[in-house]
Protein backbone atom coordinates (compact mmCIF):
# COMPACT_ATOMS: atom_id res chain seq x y z
CA UNK A 1 0.00 0.00 0.00
CA UNK A 2 1.28 3.53 -0.77
CA UNK A 3 2.44 5.46 1.92
CA UNK A 4 -0.38 8.21 3.47
CA UNK A 5 -0.04 11.81 3.48
CA UNK A 6 0.64 12.37 7.47
CA UNK A 7 -1.15 14.87 9.67
CA UNK A 8 -4.58 15.54 9.45
CA UNK A 9 -6.52 15.17 6.46
CA UNK A 10 -6.25 18.01 3.41
CA UNK A 11 -10.25 18.87 2.56
CA UNK A 12 -10.84 20.85 -0.87
CA UNK A 13 -14.41 22.25 -0.21
CA UNK A 14 -13.21 25.83 -1.51
CA UNK A 15 -10.97 26.44 -4.17
CA UNK A 16 -9.37 28.56 -1.81
CA UNK A 17 -8.17 25.69 0.61
CA UNK A 18 -5.43 24.79 -1.70
CA UNK A 19 -2.17 27.37 -1.82
CA UNK A 20 -1.03 29.00 -5.43
CA UNK A 21 1.95 26.60 -4.99
CA UNK A 22 0.01 23.19 -4.27
CA UNK A 23 -2.70 24.77 -7.19
CA UNK A 24 0.46 24.44 -9.31
CA UNK A 25 1.65 20.78 -8.29
CA UNK A 26 -1.24 19.87 -9.24
CA UNK A 27 -1.22 21.46 -12.36
CA UNK A 28 1.69 19.63 -12.94
CA UNK A 29 0.56 16.46 -12.04
CA UNK A 30 -2.52 16.57 -13.67
CA UNK A 31 -0.42 17.09 -17.18
CA UNK A 32 2.14 14.04 -15.93
CA UNK A 33 -1.13 12.00 -15.30
CA UNK A 34 -2.74 12.60 -18.32
CA UNK A 35 -0.01 11.77 -20.50
CA UNK A 36 0.63 8.48 -18.97
CA UNK A 37 -3.33 7.64 -18.93
CA UNK A 38 -3.15 8.19 -23.09
CA UNK A 39 0.10 6.48 -23.31
CA UNK A 40 -1.53 3.69 -21.59
CA UNK A 41 1.12 3.61 -18.71
CA UNK A 42 -0.06 1.34 -15.43
CA UNK A 43 0.10 3.89 -12.71
CA UNK A 44 -1.66 3.00 -9.51
CA UNK A 45 -0.48 4.88 -6.35
CA UNK A 46 -3.72 4.09 -4.03
CA UNK A 47 -4.10 0.65 -4.52
CA UNK A 48 -6.28 -0.77 -2.02
CA UNK A 49 -7.79 2.51 -1.28
CA UNK A 50 -11.40 3.55 -0.82
CA UNK A 51 -13.82 6.38 -2.32
CA UNK A 52 -16.96 6.99 -1.21
CA UNK A 53 -18.70 9.01 -3.31
CA UNK A 54 -22.29 10.65 -1.59
CA UNK A 55 -24.85 12.36 -3.77
CA UNK A 56 -27.17 13.77 -3.00
CA UNK A 57 -27.96 16.01 -6.06
CA UNK A 58 -27.72 14.23 -9.97
CA UNK A 59 -24.22 13.93 -11.80
CA UNK A 60 -23.19 12.57 -15.03
CA UNK A 61 -19.79 13.89 -15.25
CA UNK A 62 -19.06 13.97 -11.25
CA UNK A 63 -19.88 10.75 -10.62
CA UNK A 64 -17.74 8.90 -13.83
CA UNK A 65 -15.08 11.53 -13.64
CA UNK A 66 -14.61 10.56 -9.45
CA UNK A 67 -15.43 6.50 -10.06
CA UNK A 68 -13.27 6.31 -13.17
CA UNK A 69 -10.14 8.50 -11.69
CA UNK A 70 -10.10 6.47 -8.86
CA UNK A 71 -10.27 3.13 -10.60
CA UNK A 72 -7.41 4.24 -13.03
CA UNK A 73 -5.45 5.42 -9.37
CA UNK A 74 -5.65 1.49 -8.54
CA UNK A 75 -8.31 2.14 -5.93
CA UNK A 76 -12.26 1.36 -5.95
CA UNK A 77 -15.39 3.55 -5.64
CA UNK A 78 -18.69 3.51 -3.90
CA UNK A 79 -21.65 5.18 -5.16
CA UNK A 80 -23.76 6.46 -2.28
CA UNK A 81 -27.43 8.38 -2.73
CA UNK A 82 -28.55 9.83 0.50
CA UNK A 83 -31.82 8.99 -0.44
CA UNK A 84 -31.00 5.08 0.02
CA UNK A 85 -29.06 5.70 3.20
CA UNK A 86 -30.23 6.97 6.63
CA UNK A 87 -29.08 10.54 5.90
CA UNK A 88 -32.10 10.28 4.28
CA UNK A 89 -34.12 9.16 7.21
CA UNK A 90 -32.54 11.86 9.66
CA UNK A 91 -29.26 10.68 10.70
CA UNK A 92 -26.86 13.38 11.49
CA UNK A 93 -24.31 14.56 9.18
CA UNK A 94 -22.05 14.07 11.94
CA UNK A 95 -22.50 10.49 12.29
CA UNK A 96 -22.52 9.32 9.07
CA UNK A 97 -19.17 11.39 8.46
CA UNK A 98 -17.60 9.68 12.22
CA UNK A 99 -18.47 6.34 10.83
CA UNK A 100 -17.72 6.64 7.03
CA UNK A 101 -14.43 8.01 7.16
CA UNK A 102 -13.88 4.88 9.54
CA UNK A 103 -14.00 2.70 6.92
CA UNK A 104 -12.63 4.38 3.43
CA UNK A 105 -9.82 6.31 2.39
CA UNK A 106 -10.91 9.51 0.77
CA UNK A 107 -14.64 11.19 0.33
CA UNK A 108 -16.57 13.25 -2.02
CA UNK A 109 -19.65 14.95 -1.83
CA UNK A 110 -22.15 16.53 -4.04
CA UNK A 111 -25.05 18.03 -2.59
CA UNK A 112 -27.07 21.28 -2.26
CA UNK A 113 -25.27 23.12 0.90
CA UNK A 114 -22.27 24.03 1.50
CA UNK A 115 -22.29 23.70 4.94
CA UNK A 116 -23.03 20.10 4.74
CA UNK A 117 -19.87 19.32 3.40
CA UNK A 118 -18.17 21.78 6.23
CA UNK A 119 -19.76 19.71 8.76
CA UNK A 120 -19.02 16.14 7.26
CA UNK A 121 -15.45 17.56 6.85
CA UNK A 122 -15.36 18.93 10.44
CA UNK A 123 -15.83 14.89 11.47
CA UNK A 124 -13.85 13.02 9.04
CA UNK A 125 -10.63 11.41 9.62
CA UNK A 126 -9.90 11.30 5.78
CA UNK A 127 -10.02 13.91 2.99
CA UNK A 128 -13.30 15.76 1.77
CA UNK A 129 -13.77 16.82 -1.83
CA UNK A 130 -16.69 19.39 -2.75
CA UNK A 131 -18.02 17.88 -5.84
CA UNK A 132 -20.58 20.86 -6.09
CA UNK A 133 -22.74 22.41 -3.41
CA UNK A 134 -24.85 25.66 -4.33
CA UNK A 135 -21.71 27.89 -3.25
CA UNK A 136 -19.13 26.32 -4.83
CA UNK A 137 -17.98 24.13 -7.74
CA UNK A 138 -13.98 23.86 -6.68
CA UNK A 139 -13.72 20.68 -9.02
CA UNK A 140 -14.83 21.96 -12.18
CA UNK A 141 -12.76 25.29 -12.39
CA UNK A 142 -9.38 23.35 -11.38
CA UNK A 143 -10.35 21.46 -14.74
CA UNK A 144 -11.39 24.62 -16.12
CA UNK A 145 -8.00 26.42 -15.67
CA UNK A 146 -5.84 23.51 -16.32
CA UNK A 147 -7.81 23.48 -19.73
CA UNK A 148 -7.02 26.79 -20.22
CA UNK A 149 -3.43 26.31 -19.42
CA UNK A 150 -3.26 23.33 -22.05
CA UNK A 151 -4.23 25.63 -24.99
CA UNK A 152 -3.04 29.01 -23.85
CA UNK A 153 -0.66 28.87 -21.58
CA UNK A 154 -0.10 29.96 -17.64
CA UNK A 155 -3.49 31.93 -16.85
CA UNK A 156 -1.67 34.35 -14.30
CA UNK A 157 -2.40 38.18 -16.16
CA UNK A 158 -4.96 37.21 -19.02
CA UNK A 159 -8.95 38.15 -18.75
CA UNK A 160 -11.63 35.49 -18.04
CA UNK A 161 -15.04 37.08 -19.28
CA UNK A 162 -17.98 35.09 -17.02
CA UNK A 163 -21.38 35.43 -18.55
CA UNK A 164 -24.79 34.95 -16.97
CA UNK A 165 -25.85 34.17 -13.34
CA UNK A 166 -23.50 34.80 -10.39
CA UNK A 167 -23.90 31.25 -9.12
CA UNK A 168 -21.47 28.57 -7.46
CA UNK A 169 -19.36 28.50 -10.39
CA UNK A 170 -18.91 32.35 -10.80
CA UNK A 171 -18.07 32.30 -6.86
CA UNK A 172 -15.58 29.74 -7.22
CA UNK A 173 -13.61 32.00 -10.42
CA UNK A 174 -14.20 34.98 -8.24
CA UNK A 175 -11.65 32.57 -5.52
CA UNK A 176 -9.37 31.58 -8.39
CA UNK A 177 -8.97 35.22 -9.88
CA UNK A 178 -8.07 36.16 -6.44
CA UNK A 179 -5.67 33.34 -5.53
CA UNK A 180 -3.70 32.78 -9.28
CA UNK A 181 -4.22 36.46 -10.01
CA UNK A 182 -6.30 36.96 -13.22
CA UNK A 183 -8.60 39.50 -14.64
CA UNK A 184 -12.32 38.34 -13.87
CA UNK A 185 -14.83 40.02 -15.75
CA UNK A 186 -18.47 39.18 -14.24
CA UNK A 187 -21.66 40.27 -16.58
CA UNK A 188 -25.11 39.90 -14.92
CA UNK A 189 -28.97 40.74 -15.15
CA UNK A 190 -29.40 43.55 -12.44
CA UNK A 191 -30.36 41.75 -9.04
CA UNK A 192 -28.49 38.62 -10.13
CA UNK A 193 -25.22 40.66 -9.41
CA UNK A 194 -22.20 39.22 -6.96
CA UNK A 195 -23.23 39.37 -3.78
CA UNK A 196 -21.95 42.25 -1.87
CA UNK A 197 -20.27 40.84 1.13
CA UNK A 198 -18.69 37.67 -1.10
CA UNK A 199 -15.12 37.74 -0.03
CA UNK A 200 -12.91 38.74 -2.34
CA UNK A 201 -15.72 40.45 -4.47
CA UNK A 202 -13.96 44.03 -4.69
CA UNK A 203 -10.02 43.25 -5.20
CA UNK A 204 -8.78 45.17 -8.14
CA UNK A 205 -8.63 41.16 -10.10
CA UNK A 206 -12.67 41.21 -10.42
CA UNK A 207 -14.69 43.92 -12.92
CA UNK A 208 -18.82 43.95 -12.84
CA UNK A 209 -21.05 44.37 -15.75
CA UNK A 210 -24.41 44.48 -16.60
CA UNK A 211 -23.74 44.86 -20.51
CA UNK A 212 -21.93 41.15 -21.55
CA UNK A 213 -20.80 43.39 -24.57
CA UNK A 214 -18.66 45.37 -22.40
CA UNK A 215 -17.30 42.43 -20.40
CA UNK A 216 -15.79 40.40 -23.09
CA UNK A 217 -13.67 43.31 -24.76
CA UNK A 218 -10.32 41.25 -24.79
CA UNK A 219 -10.89 38.52 -22.92
CA UNK A 220 -9.06 35.17 -23.61
CA UNK A 221 -12.11 32.96 -22.38
CA UNK A 222 -15.59 33.32 -22.45
CA UNK A 223 -17.64 31.17 -20.00
CA UNK A 224 -20.89 30.40 -19.11
CA UNK A 225 -23.51 28.26 -17.18
CA UNK A 226 -27.31 27.54 -17.40
CA UNK A 227 -29.39 29.78 -16.21
CA UNK A 228 -31.37 27.96 -13.54
CA UNK A 229 -29.66 25.41 -11.75
CA UNK A 230 -30.16 22.49 -9.52
CA UNK A 231 -33.03 23.38 -6.56
CA UNK A 232 -34.35 26.69 -8.62
CA UNK A 233 -36.47 25.18 -11.35
CA UNK A 234 -39.59 27.39 -9.91
CA UNK A 235 -37.34 30.67 -11.24
CA UNK A 236 -37.31 29.28 -14.82
CA UNK A 237 -39.44 31.41 -16.75
CA UNK A 238 -39.06 34.46 -15.21
CA UNK A 239 -34.74 33.43 -15.93
CA UNK A 240 -35.15 32.64 -19.42
CA UNK A 241 -36.79 36.20 -19.77
CA UNK A 242 -33.73 38.15 -17.74
CA UNK A 243 -30.85 36.18 -18.68
CA UNK A 244 -32.18 36.36 -22.81
CA UNK A 245 -29.58 39.29 -23.49
CA UNK A 246 -26.65 37.44 -21.60
CA UNK A 247 -26.74 34.30 -23.95
CA UNK A 248 -23.43 33.83 -25.42
CA UNK A 249 -23.03 33.19 -28.83
CA UNK A 250 -20.09 33.91 -31.98
CA UNK A 251 -20.66 37.23 -32.08
CA UNK A 252 -20.14 37.95 -28.50
CA UNK A 253 -16.69 35.96 -29.13
CA UNK A 254 -15.76 38.05 -31.93
CA UNK A 255 -16.11 40.79 -29.17
CA UNK A 256 -13.17 38.94 -27.26
CA UNK A 257 -9.35 38.62 -28.23
CA UNK A 258 -8.45 36.68 -31.35
CA UNK A 259 -7.91 33.21 -29.85
CA UNK A 260 -10.30 33.39 -26.92
CA UNK A 261 -11.77 30.13 -26.40
CA UNK A 262 -15.10 29.11 -25.28
CA UNK A 263 -16.38 26.88 -22.11
CA UNK A 264 -19.14 25.19 -20.43
CA UNK A 265 -18.98 22.86 -17.28
CA UNK A 266 -22.06 21.23 -18.88
CA UNK A 267 -24.99 20.14 -19.32
CA UNK A 268 -26.09 23.10 -21.88
CA UNK A 269 -29.09 24.31 -22.85
CA UNK A 270 -27.91 24.95 -26.92
CA UNK A 271 -30.10 27.92 -27.89
CA UNK A 272 -30.60 29.25 -24.12
CA UNK A 273 -27.53 30.27 -22.52
CA UNK A 274 -25.18 29.41 -25.65
CA UNK A 275 -25.92 29.08 -29.15
CA UNK A 276 -25.28 25.57 -30.65
CA UNK A 277 -23.26 27.06 -33.35
CA UNK A 278 -20.56 28.19 -30.48
CA UNK A 279 -20.57 25.21 -28.48
CA UNK A 280 -19.98 22.75 -31.27
CA UNK A 281 -17.30 25.21 -32.71
CA UNK A 282 -13.89 25.66 -33.56
CA UNK A 283 -13.44 27.74 -30.27
CA UNK A 284 -15.54 25.86 -28.02
CA UNK A 285 -13.02 23.43 -25.30
CA UNK A 286 -16.10 21.99 -23.49
CA UNK A 287 -15.57 18.37 -24.16
CA UNK A 288 -11.94 18.13 -23.79
CA UNK A 289 -12.78 20.51 -20.35
CA UNK A 290 -15.08 17.76 -18.75
CA UNK A 291 -12.66 15.06 -20.11
CA UNK A 292 -10.20 17.34 -17.72
CA UNK A 293 -12.42 16.99 -14.81
CA UNK A 294 -11.20 13.28 -14.53
CA UNK A 295 -7.51 13.78 -15.46
CA UNK A 296 -7.36 17.24 -12.50
CA UNK A 297 -9.39 14.70 -10.19
CA UNK A 298 -6.99 12.43 -9.72
CA UNK A 299 -4.33 14.35 -9.45
CA UNK A 300 -6.09 16.72 -6.45
CA UNK A 301 -6.66 13.15 -5.04
CA UNK A 302 -2.99 12.03 -5.22
CA UNK A 303 -2.09 15.16 -3.69
CA UNK A 304 -4.44 14.70 -0.40
CA UNK A 305 -4.04 11.27 -0.02
CA UNK A 306 -0.21 11.23 -0.43
CA UNK A 307 1.21 14.27 -0.56
CA UNK A 308 3.79 15.70 -3.06
CA UNK A 309 4.95 13.15 -5.17
CA UNK A 310 7.07 13.39 -8.39
CA UNK A 311 7.10 9.81 -9.66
Amino acid sequence: MSPTRRGPPRHFLQFKDLSRSELEHVFARTRMLKTRQRDGVLYQPLKGRTLAMLFEKQSTRTRVAFEAGFTQLGGSAIYLNTKDTQLGRGEPIEDVARVISRMVDVVMIRTFEQTLVERFAANSFVPVINGLTDEYHPCQILADIFTFIEHRGPIRGRTIAWIGDSNNMCNTWLQAANLLEFHLHVATPPGYEIEATREGADSPWIKRFTDPQEAVVGADLLTTDVWTSMGREAESAERRERFAPYRVGNALLSLAAPEALFMHCLPAHRGEEVEAELIDGPRSVVFEEAENRMHTQKALMEYLLLGHVEA
